[in-house]
C-alpha cells in the first residue's frame, strides 16, 4: 500500500474513532484542510482524500464556504439486538417450505438485499480471468485431469496466510474442497453419526441447519450475543449435561448476526470443548473481511490438541462460482480425508489453480483492502438509512466485518409477510425464521450490504421502512 494511502487512513481512523466514541458529535465542525495538513505534515491532496473517504462513509459532510461537519454519529444508529434466547432443546420446526419459497421468488427480484455474497462488480473479474487463462496453460491437459490430492500451490498459499491469524499450518495439513459447504459437510459426516446432536449459534445460517438435518443430526441452538457471539455459560452447561456430540461456530463476523467472538472467548471455547472431548468445526469464511487494523484470530490458533477443524473458502471474498474452499482437520485428518474421497472424486482443478495463481501474485490483499473499505462504508450508510426510515424501536446489529445486518423489528411486524410485500416491488430480504429450527425470529430479517451503494439501494431501504411502518 502506498505511503500516502497509509497517511490518509491514519487521519481517517483518528477522526472516525472520535466520532464513534462521541467525542465529536453531529454538527461539530472539523478542522480545516489547512489545519489537517499542518498538524499531520501531509499534502493537501492527502488531507482531501481523508475527508473524501469519511464523506463517502456518510460520517461527515461538506458545506459550501463553511467547511466540513460531522453528519452522523453512533448515537443516531439503531440499538443493537439483545442476546438470543432459544430453547435449550433440539428444534423441530420445518424451514424447508420457507426456504423454497424464498429461493423461488427471490430469483425474480431486481434488488437482492438477501444475497449471501457481495455483488459481482466488487470482484476482480478481469484479473481472475487472466489467472484462469494462466491455469489452463500450466495445468496438465489444460485442467482436464482429475486432481485427487488437492492443488499443492493452493495449499501452500492457504498455509502462508494462516500466519495472519496466529496459525502456523503446513500445506500437508490442508484438504482443498469445492467451497466451504463441502468442507463443513465432510467434517460433519466424519465426526458425527445420525442421531447425534450438534451445538450451533442462534440464529445461524440456514444452510448449516439444512446440512445437519440432511445427515440425521439433531440441532441444539445456543444463546448468542450480537456482538460477542455464542454465550459461553450456555455452551458450558450443554457440555456438562452431555447434550452435544459436536459443535460448530462461525467465529468471525457470523451469518446472519455479524458477531465477532473475542480472543478470550475463543480460548475458553477451545478449552471447554477439548476438556469434554467434543470436536469443534470452525467456519471462518468471513475472517478476511475485517474492518479493524488486523485480521481477527481464530479458535484454531488456540488449538493444541488438533480438536479444532478449521474451514474456509474464497467464495465470500473473491470468486463465489469458483467453489474453492478447504478444511484443516487437525487430528481428524484421516477421517475427513476418507469422507471427502467417498463423496467427492476431485476438486475443480482449473478454478483451484486459478485462485492459487491469484494469491501467489499478491493481488488478493490489494483486492481485500478495497473490498473492506467499500463494505465498511456501506454498513454505515445502511445503519443511517434504517435509523431514519424504519419504525421506531427497530434494532440492528453493528458488525465489525463481513457484509450482513440482522434487523429486529417490533413484535407486531411479521418478517415473512414483509418479505412477501417487498418481493412485489422486486426487492428481496431474508426472513428471520429461516435461521432457526424453533419458532422464533418472526420479526427479524437479514440484509446484505455488499452492494454498490446508489439511489436504487437507498430507495429499496426506504421502501422496506415504509412497508414495515404500515404493518405496525
Amino acid at each position: 500500500m502506498p505511503k500516502s494511502d497509509l497517511l490518509y487512513m491514519q487521519i481517517c481512523s483518528k477522526i472516525e474513532g472520535q466520532i464513534k466514541n462521541n467525542i465529536l458529535n453531529t454538527g461539530n465542525k472539523l478542522p480545516s484542510l489547512r489545519v489537517i495538513c499542518r498538524e499531520h505534515g501531509v499534502s493537501m491532496s492527502t488531507a482531501l482524500q481523508s475527508y473524501f473517504h469519511l464523506e463517502k462513509k456518510g460520517l461527515i459532510e461538506s458545506r459550501p464556504q463553511s467547511g466540513y461537519f460531522v453528519a452522523y454519529t453512533s448515537r443516531q444508529f439503531p440499538a443493537q439486538p439483545a442476546t438470543s434466547k432459544p430453547l435449550l432443546t433440539s428444534g423441530e420446526e420445518d424451514i424447508e417450505n420457507i426456504i423454497s419459497n424464498f429461493t423461488r421468488n427471490s430469483a425474480d427480484a431486481k434488488l437482492l438485499l438477501s444475497s449471501g455474497v457481495p455483488a459481482l462488480n466488487m470482484m476482480p473479474e478481469a484479473k481472475l480471468n487472466k489467472a484462469m487463462v494462466q491455469a489452463m496453460r500450466e495445468l496438465p491437459g489444460s485442467g482436464l485431469v482429475y486432481d485427487h490430492k488437492g492443488n499443492d500451490k493452493l495449499k501452500i498459499q492457504i498455509a502462508r496466510r494462516s500466519l495472519l491469524w496466529g496459525g502456523n499450518l503446513k500445506p500437508s495439513e490442508i484438504i482443498p474442497t469445492s467451497g466451504c459447504m463441502d468442507a463443513l459437510s465432510f467434517s460433519m459426516m466424519a465426526l458425527a453419526k445420525p442421531g447425534d446432536t450438534i451445538g450451533v449459534e442462534s440464529p445461524v445460517f440456514y444452510g448449516i441447519l439444512q446440512l445437519a438435518r440432511s445427515i440425521g443430526l439433531n440441532v441444539l441452538e445456543l444463546p448468542t450475543n450480537a456482538i460477542t457471539g455464542i454465550e459461553i455459560p450456555a455452551l458450558k452447561k450443554a457440555l456438562e449435561g452431555k447434550k452435544i456430540n459436536l459443535c460448530l461456530i462461525v467465529s468471525n463476523f457470523s451469518n446472519p448476526l455479524g458477531c465477532l467472538v473475542p480472543d478470550e472467548h475463543k480460548k475458553e471455547i477451545v478449552r471447554l470443548l477439548e476438556k469434554h472431548n467434543v470436536p469443534l468445526i470452525e467456519d471462518d469464511v468471513y475472517g478476511d473481511i475485517f474492518y479493524g487494523e488486523s485480521r481477527p484470530t481464530t479458535c484454531k490458533a488456540y488449538d493444541e490438541s488438533g480438536n479444532v477443524v478449521w474451514c474456509g473458502s474464497y467464495s465470500k471474498t473473491l470468486a463465489p462460482g469458483y467453489r474453492v474452499g478447504w478444511v484443516a482437520p487437525g487430528k481428524f485428518m484421516e477421517k475427513i480425508e476418507r469422507t471427502k474421497r467417498y463423496h467427492s472424486v476431485s476438486c475443480n482443478s482449473l478454478s483451484h489453480e486459478a485462485i492459487a495463481n491469484f494469491l501467489e501474485n499478491g493481488r488478493y490483499d490489494n483486492h481485500l483492502w478495497k473490498l473492506r473499505q467499500t463494505l465498511q462504508a456501506n454498513s454505515l450508510k445502511f445503519l443511517k438509512c434504517i435509523g431514519e426510515h424504519f419504525p421506531k424501536g427497530t434494532k440492528v446489529s453493528r458488525p465489525q466485518g463481513g457484509f450482513f445486518l440482522w434487523v429486529e423489528m417490533d413484535k407486531a411486524i411479521d418478517a415473512t409477510k414483509l418479505y412477501d410485500k417487498a418481493i412485489l416491488h422486486k426487492v428481496s430480504i431474508a426472513p428471520g425464521p429461516m435461521y432457526t429450527l424453533q419458532k422464533q425470529y418472526q420479526n427479524c430479517f437479514r440484509l446484505n450490504f455488499g452492494l454498490i451503494w446508489n439511489d436504487k439501494v437507498e430507495a429499496a431501504l426506504k421502501l422496506l421502512g415504509r412497508l414495515a411502518k404500515e404493518m405496525v
